[in-house]
């Protein structure tokens, strides 16, 4: 699965608009919009954040695992 598709599902699972995660990421809900349809990459740090946000690794939000670990804690 690639990372723009994960986004996507991960945001619906939790019932969250568009609007809410743009906001969380400081951007255009349009720029958003792009993450999800893969015409923008999404930079690192924004991956980061939604992450952390939704308590999964990196390796499941960007599509390198479908195994839904938590975000890793200090």
């Amino acid at each position: 699965m690639r990372y723009n598709e994960r986004i996507r599902d991960i945001r619906e699972d939790n019932y969250l608009t568009q609007q809410k995660i743009a906001d969380l990421l400081h951007v255009g809900q349009r720029t958003y919009a792009d993450y999800e349809s893969g015409k923008t990459r999404i930079p690192v740090d924004s991956l980061l954040i939604l992450a952390k946000f939704y308590d999964v690794s990196m390796d499941y939000i960007t599509g390198a695992s479908n195994i839904k670990t938590p975000y890793p804690s200090k």
